[in-house]
C-alpha cells in the first residue's frame, strides 16, 4: 500500500452524495470538526477538502522541509567545494605525490573504499 493510500485511510470520510445531500455547509460543519474530509465516489478518493488551518499548517511544514533540504545541500556544496579548494593549492600535487610514496598501512587489515 502507497503512502499516499495510507494517507487517505487516515482521514475522515464523506460520499460525494453527502455533498449534494447535507449541501456545502454540512461538508463545511465537517470540515471545520475535523480539518480536512476525504471526499468519495464509491469508495474512491475523489477530493480532499482542508480548512484555512489544515492548509496553512501543511504549507508551513513543507516549507521547513523544503529549508532542511536546502541546508544539507549547502552544507554538502561547502564540504566539496572546501575540499576542491585543498586541491587547487599550488603544493597539492606534491602533497599527492608524498601520499601514494608512502603507501597504506594495512596492518593485516583489507581496505575496500573511504570512510569519508
Amino acid at each position: 500500500m502507497s503512502a499516499i493510500a495510507l494517507a487517505f485511510d487516515q482521514l475522515p470520510r464523506t460520499p460525494a452524495s453527502d455533498v449534494k445531500k447535507l449541501g456545502w455547509r454540512g461538508v463545511m460543519r465537517a470540515v471545520g470538526r475535523e480539518g480536512k474530509v476525504l471526499v468519495t465516489n464509491h469508495d474512491r478518493p475523489e477530493a480532499v477538502i482542508l480548512s484555512p488551518d489544515e492548509y496553512e499548517r501543511l504549507t508551513r511544514a513543507a516549507a521547513a522541509t523544503e529549508a532542511r533540504q536546502e541546508d544539507a545541500i549547502d552544507a554538502l556544496r561547502r564540504r566539496f567545494d572546501d575540499r576542491l579548494a585543498t586541491l587547487q593549492q599550488a603544493d597539492a600535487g606534491q602533497r599527492l605525490r608524498e601520499v601514494f610514496a608512502q603507501g597504506p598501512e594495512l596492518q593485516g587489515k583489507v581496505l575496500a573504499g573511504g570512510s569519508h
